[in-house]
């Protein structure tokens, strides 16, 4: 179901069990061969793919396509909240959902630089709200929720990257007009960084062009299977939280 398509008494008369999932995304540079939104598209369609499968058992809040970008905005056309002005959105956009007494409230992001204040996002909620047991706050990126490279092993890149060979696939597969010359865009490695740290960076610490990744290994096949891949992962994740018994810590197994 679509929050956006619905009048109030629809809501009103759901079960409060219902999980809320609030896409959040981003609006952002993606080297020289990927649109800015392409972050808001990808998670657009796994949101729609999900929503189609799960139409009776999930609502879903509109996207919000302003995200946690200031690592990026070295780079013209990048739009961005504040690290903590954005917390703040997504704590308050859950709390409205939380006031209409929905108990499973879900953050489905689509963007690196969401990860951090998404998660802490969920733990002030969960602060805030520590006399019920009845809540269930997550924060979870698709990307995370399944591995691609056990069903394709033709997929160079170990993990996701950025403007890179999964995202320039599934932008292929889905919106091939607005893609540039991948195929000559070079390799740029991933790194290490400091493994047992965690490093405050901007985009340009890592690379000049705006890319990581080898986005010319991309291919529309590869992000059909992607996109299925991630969808799939995202539909067992949201079924875990439906079957979720209301109390416990563990979830449903």
């Amino acid at each position: 179901m679509k929050l956006t398509e619905m009048k109030w008494p629809e809501v009103e008369a759901l079960s409060r069990d219902t999980p809320v999932v609030f896409p959040i995304a981003a609006q952002e540079q993606h080297g020289h061969h990927m649109p800015l939104h392409t972050d808001s598209l990808l998670l657009g369609e796994i949101v729609n793919r999900v929503e189609a499968q799960m139409a009776t058992e999930i609502l879903v809040a509109p996207l919000q396509w302003l995200g946690n970008s200031h690592h990026h905005m070295d780079f013209p056309g990048t739009v961005s909240a504040n690290p903590r002005l954005y917390l703040d959105l997504l704590v308050n956009e859950v709390e409205c959902l939380l006031e209409h007494g929905f108990k499973r409230l879900v953050l489905l992001n689509g963007h690196g630089g969401n990860i951090v204040p998404g998660s802490q996002a969920v733990f002030e909620l969960r602060q805030k709200n520590r006399k019920r047991s009845d809540l269930l706050f997550l924060s979870t990126t698709y990307w995370e929720t399944a591995k691609p490279r056990e069903q394709r092993d033709d997929l160079v890149q170990p993990r996701m990257g950025h403007a890179c060979e999964w995202e320039t696939s599934m932008m292929l597969a889905i919106r091939p007009e607005l893609v540039g010359d991948y195929r000559s865009a070079p390799e740029q490695s991933q790194g290490t960084a400091f493994p047992k740290a965690s490093r405050g960076w901007t985009m340009k610490d890592r690379t000049q062009l705006g890319h990581i990744g080898a986005p010319s290994a991309a291919s529309a096949d590869k992000g059909l299977a992607l996109l299925e891949c991630f969808t799939k992962g995202v539909v067992d994740f949201l079924n875990e939280v439906c079957q979720w018994d209301g109390e416990s810590w563990d979830q449903a197994t």
